[in-house]
């Protein structure tokens, strides 16, 4: 009996190992350590304003031992060392104890979970739960208030003469944010890692790089499409 739960114990731990590194939101492979300033300025303008100093304690933990540790957004936790990670910073036993239990941690992952800011991706075991964190262009809430500023920041001149949003990085994450960092083709969720732009009207047609020609697309779907139309590529 005993060997068998080991058995099941290492089939299982295989089959989580081949979700991860089949996920396509993973940073592992596409990680720029110079995009972590612009990732943490996007955390506090968009995701720290939407949740309670208790939930951004115990994000900015996931974070720091996620992304930070190893360029990716996987981390395995339990109750314990998340309270015992957090609460390390007070030294006073029973502010610690008051401000991060067990129990009011497992209250905040639970509330972090309803708002889709980290997500449960395997089994629970001794050394805790696997847990996916999101970024904030991944975060419903955060993705529409980024949509909303970035209308207010748009350029009072006219961006299809003045403007390059195909090869300037910070007119690139402005399309990303108005698209929600979703493919216009397939639907599917992007990260700035895993997001390109894609054409409406190709360069050989007489098409531009202005901020109305180029729309969000993920890497499959963009060399999918090639130099077809938008409007056959869509209908396919």
């Amino acid at each position: 009996m005993k060997e068998q739960i080991e058995k099941i114990r290492n089939l299982l731990n295989e089959i989580e190992k081949n979700t991860i590194e089949n996920d396509d939101n993973s940073l592992k492979e596409t990680f720029d350590l110079f995009e972590l300033p612009q990732i943490t300025k996007d955390i506090v303008d968009y995701l720290q304003p939407l949740i309670s100093p208790y939930e951004m304690d115990i994000y900015w933990f996931m974070f720091r031992n996620s992304v930070l540790e190893s360029g990716d957004v996987f981390i395995r936790a339990s109750n314990s060392k998340i309270a015992k990670g957090i609460g390390s910073k007070y030294k006073n036993p029973e502010k610690q104890n008051a401000r991060f239990g067990e129990k009011t941690v497992a209250d905040n992952l639970r509330s972090l979970e309803e708002m889709g800011v980290i997500k449960k991706v395997g089994d629970t075991n001794r050394d805790g739960t696997l847990f996916r964190i999101s970024l904030p262009e991944e975060i419903d809430a955060c993705k529409e208030k980024m949509k909303m500023l970035q209308k207010e920041a748009l350029p009072t001149i006219d961006p299809r003469k003045e403007l390059d949003y195909y090869n300037i990085k910070e007119n690139r994450l402005k399309v990303f944010e108005r698209d929600r960092y979703i493919c216009y083709k397939c639907s599917k969720q992007l990260t700035r890692f895993s997001a390109t732009l894609d054409h409406l009207t190709p360069i050989s047609e007489g098409g531009d790089n202005s901020y109305d020609n180029l729309t969000t697309c993920c890497l499959h779907c963009n060399s999918s499409r090639r130099a077809t139309a938008i409007s056959d590529f869509m209908t396919v």
